[in-house]
């Protein structure tokens, strides 16, 4: 078994190899070619946390793997990941565990990645100016994978933490695809009114802007309420949102609580989900169709992502003898 560490994951793939990975994950699981086991939840009340075990099969691609996810609501206070992963590589064709990846790092790459997808399908062509709302590793990749599909000029930043966008800022200006002017937004207001494309990726329990802010045309990727009792987009935004679209319905309509709420309040119905981003994907369904329409991404994270990339990330580690590779016998 092979063991790639962060950094190992960090160097195999790139943000753009990802998107074109999860473009096709996607797509197979809308054409029924994916084996896809609701996630199965555990959550730890006494530990304000929550383990998530996500299994998926391709069939096409023959991509196989499982990932435990543990998010833990006070591990930033004490200094530590809010999220830590494992994710386990199995060949399909044997049964044989073939490597065990760090998944935090692999976890916000690949939702990266699919709003990476989502944007390219979504988006303005013309989209130049971004928002993202949450300054932690999320927020990241969300950047990276939306720099990597449009050509960005402008990027606002806004979160609950004012040190954390400073950090951002400092870290992300000028990096792949990222440009040099990044803003910190003084109110939530500021970082949309401009906005192209706005990527919602905190932890939020309330919506994290107003919908009446969204200008025509403005493209929403929205991951980061994975359950019933989280919130970042408020009804107004899904009312005006012409195409809501999704990762999968049966668990968007399970766990996102953005979804969950509007519903709630009678802004829309579960008719209004347009599709998954797979039928985009796969061509099943259009993309945009005008330059006014709000569009809409909401993701609760699909185990078809982290079983693609993770196959990938492994055989790109095998080329490019990346990781350790130890015996575990049998």
């Amino acid at each position: 078994m092979r063991i790639l560490s962060r950094a190992d994951v960090q160097r195999a793939l790139t943000m753009r190899e990802t998107i074109d990975i999860v473009r096709d994950a996607f797509a197979q699981l809308a054409t029924g070619q994916a084996t896809v086991p609701l996630r199965v939840p555990v959550p730890l009340e006494r530990h304000n946390a929550i383990t998530l075990f996500m299994p998926a099969y391709l069939h096409a691609s023959d991509a196989l793997a499982v990932k435990i996810v543990s998010v833990h609501n006070e591990n930033p206070a004490k200094g530590l990941p809010l999220i830590h992963a494992l994710v386990v590589v199995v060949a399909a064709e044997t049964g044989k565990p073939l490597a065990a990846l760090e998944g935090g790092y692999l976890t916000a790459l690949r939702t990266g990645a699919g709003s990476g997808v989502a944007t390219d399908l979504l988006a303005r062509r013309d989209a130049r100016v971004a928002a993202i709302f949450g300054a932690g590793a999320q927020g990241r990749t969300q950047l990276l994978a939306v720099g990597a599909v449009r050509p960005l000029e402008r990027v606002y930043v806004f979160d609950a933490l004012p040190g954390q966008v400073e950090k951002f800022i400092a870290e992300m200006r000028g990096k792949d695809g990222v440009p040099n002017d990044l803003r910190a937004a003084a109110s939530p207001g500021e970082a949309v009114r401009d906005a192209d494309v706005i990527c919602a990726a905190t932890t939020a329990r309330t919506p994290v802007f107003d919908g009446n802010d969204l200008k025509p045309g403005a493209h929403v990727n929205a991951i980061g309420a994975y359950t019933p009792a989280m919130q970042e987009i408020d009804a107004t935004t899904l009312r005006r949102a012409r195409k809501i679209v999704v990762d999968q319905r049966v668990a968007a309509l399970s766990e996102a609580g953005d979804l969950l709420a509007a519903i709630r309040a009678g802004a829309i119905t579960e008719a209004s989900i347009y599709a998954e981003l797979g039928e985009i994907a796969a061509g099943k369904k259009a993309g945009r169709e005008n330059a006014d329409e709000i569009t809409f991404y909401k993701s609760v994270g699909n185990a078809v992502q982290d079983a693609s990339v993770a196959r990938a990330l492994y055989d790109a580690a095998v080329r490019n003898n990346l990781g350790v590779e130890v015996e575990l016998g049998g």
